[in-house]
């Protein structure tokens, strides 16, 4: 029964040493951006240069590429923002896709140099009597 005492706070003790390491880091790894129109209206706490990153859905017949990299807007449908990215755009950049961009506001447009697409999750296996033929889905 003594030795009851000695346990319960040791118990206590190790769930919480397991609580920090499992989330006390958490916040680290998330990912935060700012949606088109939240970037706008928040447009004065982050002056041209200062790095953020604004997500949105690629706006249809908006992609443009250029010498560097390619132009192109997103929007969360109520806002558009034009972005010019710098470099190479993943495969699956296309329009309507889910993008996210980091970068800073130069003027009235985004610059970014790292552009990340979401990817949808279903997977459709291509029938065995069907052969691959580059650019398929």
């Amino acid at each position: 029964m003594a030795h009851r005492w000695f346990i319960i706070p040791a118990i206590i003790i190790i769930l919480i040493a397991v609580g920090f390491f499992a989330f006390g880091n958490l916040n680290k790894n998330l990912v935060y951006y700012l949606t088109p129109t939240e970037a706008v209206q928040q447009r004065v706490d982050f002056p041209d240069g200062q790095r953020f990153r604004l997500g949105g859905q690629v706006v249809d017949g908006s992609i443009v590429k250029t010498a560097t990299g390619v132009t192109f807007e997103v929007t969360d449908g109520q806002t558009v923002v034009e972005v010019d990215n710098e470099g190479s755009p993943p495969q699956l950049f296309q329009a309507g896709a889910g993008a996210v961009v980091e970068g800073a506001w130069s003027g009235d447009h985004f610059v970014s140099d790292v552009l990340i697409v979401k990817h949808d999750e279903n997977y459709n296996a291509q029938e065995p009597h069907e052969s691959f033929q580059p650019g398929d889905k």
